[in-house]
């Protein structure tokens, strides 16, 4: 017979469970909003619905085709403009951006719509010094510029951000999951160890697509891997702490 480590949740003191039950609930409603945001940031860049590798290839490595303004305006601002109004934004652009056209046209839109973030002295930019100044001539036409992606300094500032939370997150998870009975043993310690491989190969994946635009594909698949194993330890893990009984003889 196999020496048992840690454990099960029914061995446990019954004062553990709702413990490990608030902070699993706690950390899900964390996670489901940290993928509305990441879906909210990078979806609809390719002007299809859903996010897609495309997608993340236009948020790493640029566009290709259309300015930093435009490739936002299509993406992540699609839902502040009407559909109007970004026309009106879009040929602006391809025009020749001129500043009496500016003024006239592109101005009134952006004060509407755009500078309550993109202001100079918003909550927002208080809060995110990196979210582009919109508020001035000069300080659009930085916007006016070829798309190539997240610069290496703001992916640098989300990577470490990225690597300290979700491994605070996934140790939390884990030292709850580890007491789930789950057979055979590497399984479980698959099933634990994979979303920190995840974590490393995506942000890994982010610096790679800048060079060569389709390891997005990885970045996506490893975005997947990592929601699977969370997805797993938190239904695995609530499961068997208020509705698995062990019957009798099992291992």
């Amino acid at each position: 017979m196999s020496k048992q480590t840690f454990l099960s949740f029914q061995q446990q003191s019954s004062c553990f469970r709702p413990l490990y039950t608030m902070t699993l609930l706690v950390i899900g409603l964390g996670y489901l909003f940290a993928m509305i945001q990441t879906y909210s940031v990078h979806a609809m860049r390719d002007g299809q619905p859903g996010l897609s590798p495309a997608d993340l290839e236009i948020a790493y490595s640029g566009s290709q085709a259309d300015t930093r303004l435009e490739a936002a305006i299509k993406g992540p601002m699609s839902g502040m403009l009407t559909k109007a109004d970004a026309g009106v934004m879009i040929k602006w652009v391809r025009t020749g951006a001129g500043e009496e056209e500016f003024k006239a046209k592109a101005l009134p839109i952006m004060q509407a719509h755009c500078l309550t973030c993109h202001g100079a002295h918003t909550a927002m930019r208080t809060a995110n010094p990196h979210i582009p100044l919109l508020e001035g001539y000069s300080n659009v036409m930085k916007m006016v510029q070829l798309d190539r992606g997240e610069d290496i300094f703001t992916m640098v500032r989300i990577s470490h951000i990225h690597l300290f939370g979700m491994t605070f997150i996934f140790f939390i998870m884990g030292s709850i999951f580890v007491h789930a009975r789950v057979r055979p043993e590497w399984l479980k310690a698959v099933i634990m160890v994979t979303p920190f491989l995840a974590i490393l190969v995506d942000i890994l994946s982010w610096y790679l697509t800048k060079l060569y635009r389709p390891f997005a594909w990885i970045t996506y698949l490893s975005g997947i891997v990592m929601g699977l194993a969370f997805v797993t330890q938190w239904v695995v893990s609530m499961y068997q702490m208020w509705f698995y009984r062990r019957t009798a003889g099992a291992g």
